[in-house]
């Protein structure tokens, strides 16, 4: 596991998923959020999209998933907050880039960005907090 001192301000890390068609059946499984719009190609032409789109939770649970992935520990994870901007469709590749922004001691601080394979952003203003000490 990490240590303390393994983090940098200034430290980058990134994380990339591709939406293929069965993500949102299998999240819909995982969450119990079957709106149509998830799981339903048809219906998701009828709204304007593609096919269906990506719950947004799941896309929110990647940020989060990066952003443990560069912690080192789910545990340190303390805090994430971010804006939903734009749907993630089936077929799209999410590109998750972050940056260590502040260390305080044994806080840490992350900005965090998410995009499409469009370089369109799907959320906007991510921050994360870890803790890297104990307790």
């Amino acid at each position: 596991m990490k240590r303390l001192q393994d983090f940098t301000v200034g430290d980058t890390f990134e994380a990339i998923r591709e939406v293929d068609s069965y993500r949102p059946i299998y999240y819909a499984a995982a969450s119990g959020d079957f709106n149509p719009i998830h799981i339903d190609p048809q219906v998701g032409r009828a709204a304007g999209y593609s096919g269906a789109i990506l719950q947004g939770m799941c896309t929110f649970s990647w940020l989060s998933d990066a952003c443990v992935a560069y912690l080192g520990d789910p545990a340190r994870l303390r805090r994430i907050r971010a804006r939903f901007t734009k749907p993630v469709q089936v077929g799209d590749v999410i590109r998750f880039q972050g940056r260590c922004v502040a260390l305080d001691g044994p806080r840490i601080a992350l900005e965090l960005e998410a995009t499409n394979q469009r370089g369109e952003e799907v959320l906007k203003g991510a921050v994360a907090e870890g803790h890297l000490g104990e307790g």
